[in-house]
């Protein structure tokens, strides 16, 4: 989706609001997008401490967060809404949607959150919530809420969702480190799959949704082999729908490694990861994931993504930029759009690189 810088014409107030009893939030985007926003909600919820905090998000985020200490105090799954989760056209859907904003605007929420990005049709349906006060980003083409701020494409993901919840008064001091708590029931899914070992253990994460932000598959198994020759166990992690990606890296390693993708759910990575001694992954989701629950990652980034994605600390985190800019096939700037090759644009960084960052982490 592409977003174009633009002014927010509505009031740009801040301040804490009163009477707030409860309180809508919009997130129902990926896994990493959704871990970006918990800085903001954690403060969300010191501002707000008597107020009901409801997340309006999918499936997924409903089952990681039962049962978990979070800032969520409930989870809403919405149907299916065009730009907002998914494509909608049936009669059926639109059934769907008319008895969801029913129920919601029931709810009467005091304040509803668009911590999505702010395009016509997240705003719209942040709209149909009918609560007191809205709050989030606006874009040009989209309604504006009553606080705002305009959408930039380059800011990194977890200061912008501060400011968004600056706009209702929360302090814009807190933390900039996402936290989640690691459950017994996800060390226990865990050691279902990958049984205790006297090996410390190490994950490698060479998925990714966009083929260009992946580091080649040679490159990770050549640091797994390494790893393994010095002692460590190596656990190849991905979903159900990246098994040929993770099954290659195994194949590639001379070494054994323990190929569990699609063996385990965001619950389950949680606890596999909270027994690792490193990460060492993409730009995805699974890598914002480890350093929630503070695991050391070592990250592999395109240098566009860095800026909105990469780690703010480095007191164990060890990020690598690529600045490879022009498509390897056809040579066009992927700055200025994608040309639609997929080749990777992580080439130049080096297995030896990452391999020393490793061991440096190792003995830390």
């Amino acid at each position: 989706m592409k977003y174009h810088d633009g002014s927010c014409q509505a009031t740009r107030v801040a301040g804490k609001l009163a009477g707030i009893k409860k309180i809508a939030v919009l997130q129902a985007s990926t896994p990493g997008d959704f871990i970006f926003t918990l800085p903001a909600l954690e403060v969300l919820r010191h501002t707000y401490p008597r107020a009901e905090i409801v997340l309006l998000g999918q499936s997924w985020q409903a089952a990681f967060l039962h049962g978990r200490p979070s800032p969520i105090d409930r989870v809403v799954i919405i149907p299916a809404y065009k730009g907002v989760n998914t494509a909608s056209h049936s009669e059926k859907q639109r059934d769907e949607q008319t008895q969801f904003f029913s129920r919601m605007q029931a709810e009467h929420f005091d304040l509803a959150l668009q911590m999505q990005n702010g395009d016509r049709d997240t705003n719209t349906f942040l709209l149909k919530l009918k609560a007191r006060v809205t709050a989030g980003h606006s874009t040009p083409d989209g309604p504006q809420l009553d606080r705002c701020l305009s959408y930039t494409l380059f800011q990194h993901e977890i200061l912008r969702w501060q400011e968004i919840v600056a706009l209702v008064g929360a302090p814009k001091n807190g933390s900039t480190q996402p936290r989640l708590t690691v459950t017994a029931t996800d060390l226990k899914e865990s050691l279902q799959v990958v049984p205790e070992d006297t090996r410390p253990l190490v994950a490698l994460h060479p998925a990714n949704n966009d083929p260009r932000s992946r580091w080649p598959g040679h490159q990770f198994a050549s640091v797994g082999e390494a790893l393994v020759r010095e002692g460590m166990r190596i656990a190849i992690t991905g979903s159900e729908q990246e098994t040929d990606i993770s099954a290659q890296i195994a194949r590639q390693m001379k070494a054994s490694a323990l190929d569990v993708a699609g063996k385990l759910t965001y619950a389950g990575l949680c606890g596999l990861f909270s027994r690792c001694r490193i990460v060492i992954a993409n730009d995805a989701a699974t890598q914002q994931l480890a350093s929630c629950i503070g695991t050391a990652t070592i990250g592999l980034y395109w240098c566009v993504n860095m800026l909105t994605r990469g780690p703010l600390n480095r007191q164990r985190h060890r990020p690598f930029i690529s600045w490879q800019l022009s498509c390897p096939t056809c040579g066009h700037n992927q700055l200025y759009g994608n040309c639609g090759h997929l080749d990777s644009l992580l080439t130049d960084i080096s297995s030896d690189q990452v391999l020393s960052s490793a061991r440096e982490l190792l003995k830390a």
